[in-house]
């Protein structure tokens, strides 16, 4: 046999190697499982080997199963807060999906040498620095006595995970076609969540998203559909195809519902630069600005039709409580909520002071609902430093992409993806967005297919000009008469 069919067959015969021991290991859970522990367990071990097994023969697979399990899995674990003591750890169903679907990639690239573990991106060096100072933030925290318990490096931890969502789409990304597949994915499961969303409206409650626990998290809901409508918007304003622009502007409708009954100030507040992004950045400008001038114009007759939710929602913000901590700029009260937040940067800059370089450490300082603040007493100048270069990072080359655009579709894809970055990016005033799970596992994924469109148009220019090359030479180049 020769060398090359020796390569060919190693990773195949290394393959039959790991789900050989996958289904031994699986018989002996059932065997251990029926007598020993309850059928639960026994049902959750299979259920991990079953997904494993899948993932490892096909890594895509696994990937279309976190993204539908992203927003439709239950949540356990417990929360809290406090100064010192840490926090609790929330676990969700994805957690472990990922988890197994990581490790069997882990396999899979161990078997074939021809994968690669970590693919070479533009953030690559943003990532791992905004991973170590978060890790070192927390072991100094942890041994100077700010972090009382382990579960900062379980936070630390799950923040890895959103970007092992990212690699696993960079690695696997086949073509172009391939990754709209896994958007329409996305938006499949945007949809469904959408209408549970919808079902929730007439309880007169917050909507939230499903499975979200005893208390639901309406503005995770929120941050979570204002990039999803982004990506959608922007794609129905630059299509040529009249079904993808039906298909979007039907599904922006269906989001828009339950994103307006989520009473998110901040998911509101995101709308305006979202907007705005688009505005500069579309084709259809003019139709944009005669879109912002319609709405300024009718804005009086927008507000009376407006839900009596949403206006008295948006309207609290300037209600003053008695007996409440509320903070007061001149004649302009803040409600209690919105007070909070506000403390809370003052909190994070006086924490600052105090542990000016690596901070108090993940979970360190106690609760804050407000991303800018945490990272800046959590982690000190070194996270904040870091953080501020990923995003940096991630804005500057996603715009980069988006000027290189010449498909339509592809066009429409990246500048919702903008939009909906630029909207999150004041979401997290109000809320820990760039660290929700719900939030954040959708948009590493998407981050990773506009960084590989790029790269995925170079392949498949190479490819066709390697075809063409290929090509049986004609009669002329033959000297062959017709």
């Amino acid at each position: 046999m020769s060398q090359y069919a020796r390569a060919a067959v190693a990773p195949a015969a290394g393959s039959v190697f790991v789900l050989g021991i996958v289904a031994v290991v699986g018989a002996f859970l059932v065997a251990q499982g029926l007598t020993n522990v309850s059928f639960n367990y026994t049902m959750g071990a299979i259920a991990a080997l079953i997904l494993f097994a899948i993932a490892f023969v096909r890594t895509d697979w696994g990937i279309y199963i976190v993204i539908f399990s992203m927003l439709l899995s239950p949540q356990f674990g417990s929360k809290g807060a406090g100064v010192g003591a840490g926090r609790g750890v929330t676990f969700r169903t994805e957690d472990f999906v990922l988890l197994v679907i990581g490790l069997s990639w882990l396999a899979k690239t161990a078997v074939n040498k021809e994968l690669n573990l970590v693919a070479r991106t533009p953030l690559n060096w943003a990532i791992l620095s905004y991973v170590a100072a978060n890790l070192v933030a927390t072991m100094l925290g942890y041994m100077t006595g700010t972090i009382g318990s382990w579960s900062g490096y379980f936070y630390v931890l799950k923040y890895v995970e959103y970007f092992v969502i990212y690699y696993m789409a960079v690695n696997n990304l086949r073509d172009r076609e391939h990754a709209w597949r896994l958007v329409g994915a996305a938006f499949i499961t945007a949809a469904i969540v959408s209408v549970i969303g919808l079902a929730q409206v007439p309880s007169g409650e917050r909507v939230s998203a499903p499975f979200e626990g005893e208390v639901g998290e309406p503005n995770t809901f929120g941050g979570y559909l204002l990039f999803m409508m982004a990506i959608a918007a922007a794609i129905a304003l630059e299509t040529q195809s009249l079904r993808r622009r039906a298909q979007c502007l039907g599904l922006l409708a269906l989001m828009a519902v339950p994103f307006f009954f989520t009473l998110s100030r901040a998911s509101y507040l995101g709308i305006i630069p979202a907007f705005l992004v688009i505005a500069r950045f579309t084709t259809r400008r003019r139709f944009v600005v005669g879109l912002i001038l319609f709405a300024i114009v009718t804005s009086p007759a927008l507000l009376f039709v407006a839900p009596k939710a949403v206006k008295e929602r948006v309207a609290y913000t300037f209600k003053e409580e008695r007996g409440a901590d509320t903070v007061r700029v001149g004649k302009i009260v803040f409600d209690p909520s919105t007070s909070a937040r506000l403390i809370s940067f003052k909190a994070a800059i006086d924490g600052f002071v105090q542990r000016p370089v690596f901070g108090w450490g993940v979970t360190g300082f106690g609760f804050m609902d407000a991303q800018y603040a945490r990272v800046l007493a959590e982690t000190g100048l070194v996270g904040f430093a870091a953080f501020v270069w990923l995003i940096w990072a991630v804005w500057r080359h996603a715009r980069a992409v988006l000027d290189t655009r010449g498909d339509p579709d592809e066009r429409g894809l990246v500048l919702g993806f903008v939009a909906g970055f630029a909207g999150l990016l004041a979401h997290a005033f109000g809320s820990n967005t760039f660290i929700i799970v719900r939030i954040m596992e959708p948009f590493w994924l998407v981050t990773g297919i506009v960084m590989m469109i790029p790269v995925l148009e170079a392949k498949e220019r190479i490819a066709a000009a390697a075809a063409a090359r290929a090509t049986p030479p004609t009669r002329a180049r033959l000297g062959v008469r017709p």
